[in-house]
């Protein structure tokens, strides 16, 4: 299983398709360079929305992200939903799947949430088993996004990044990089954002996310609906700077604006894809994407 390559420069800004925004896909071509949906809400073949995606998968490429496979649970995987986003993904033939840096479900019950883990020997044995069979049904590797964190685990003997780039290299996986939660978990936690960056190996980073958070008392929370603040573009910048031209997507999956105030974020993070330079010390073949 290998990522397909293409150009650094060619790496784009793209929007989460939502609901709120079909009429207006469906009406004309949107000045939009790719489009990322959530997977769980297309699994079923014979409904409006799924028969929309297939229409516009015609015109942008897409990217699937999941919420539901649970990597984490100790449950193992759930068989029957691993298949149902396999088949949607040879419907869909997206450019990556994703999922998420944490577990969501126990005894066979779904959790409306993405819970965190303890970052330790065992959970990464637990995640390394669970990846490798899921990349194994998919027939392709999958791309693992650091989470947004409110709490600790007494328990856990590495630091998240640690787990995160030795899991990936142990599966084969690629890292979906949120830019915003780790701005989010570095203001909850103390850490310290730069080293966070400058431990990630670059030809990990296949996909960048970007979104808004809100401040509740003192603590951050990932909720993705506002604007994307100025501390996360500075430190979206400096990833760029560090890592090169790597897709990048604008989350905003509440309070939904119009769909020109997202091509707007898209926008600005188009700009900073177009005028920071690769380094010459990270030419990574296979490393990125290639559209169309």
């Amino acid at each position: 299983m290998t990522f397909v390559g293409f150009s650094p420069r060619q790496a784009s800004a793209g929007i989460g398709l939502r609901h709120a925004h079909y009429s207006e896909f469906l009406k004309e071509k949107q000045p939009v360079a790719w489009l990322e949906v959530h997977a769980e809400n297309f699994l079923n073949f014979n409904t409006p929305a799924f028969h929309i995606l297939e229409r516009l998968r015609e015109d942008y490429p897409i990217s699937l992200h999941a919420v539901n496979l649970s990597l984490g649970s100790t449950d193992g995987i759930d068989e029957d939903h691993v298949k149902r986003v396999k088949a949607l993904i040879d419907r869909i033939n997206p450019f990556f799947v994703s999922d998420h840096l944490s577990w969501g479900r126990v005894d066979g019950y779904y959790l409306n949430d993405l819970l965190p883990i303890p970052y330790t020997q065992e959970a990464l044995a637990l995640f390394e088993s669970t990846i490798t069979r899921i990349q194994d049904i998919f027939d392709r590797p999958l791309l693992i996004e650091n989470p947004s964190s409110y709490l600790q685990y007494r328990v856990s003997d590495m630091e998240e990044v640690d787990f995160l780039t030795t899991l990936v290299h142990r599966t084969g996986s690629g890292i979906l990089l949120d830019i915003n939660n780790i701005y989010v978990s570095c203001c909850n936690h103390g850490w310290d954002a730069d080293a966070y960056l400058k431990a990630i190996p670059p030809a990990k980073i296949k996909e960048i996310h970007l979104a808004g958070h809100s401040l509740q008392g003192a603590v951050r929370i990932d909720d993705h609906g506002s604007p994307v603040c100025n501390d996360v573009w500075n430190l979206y910048q400096k990833s760029i700077g560090l890592f090169g031209s790597v897709p990048t997507l604008i989350e905003w999956d509440t309070d939904v604006p119009d769909l020109e105030t997202l091509r707007a974020e898209a926008a600005k993070a188009q700009d900073i894809l177009d005028s920071v330079r690769v380094p010459s010390n990270t030419t990574r073949k296979g490393s990125h994407v290639r559209f169309g």
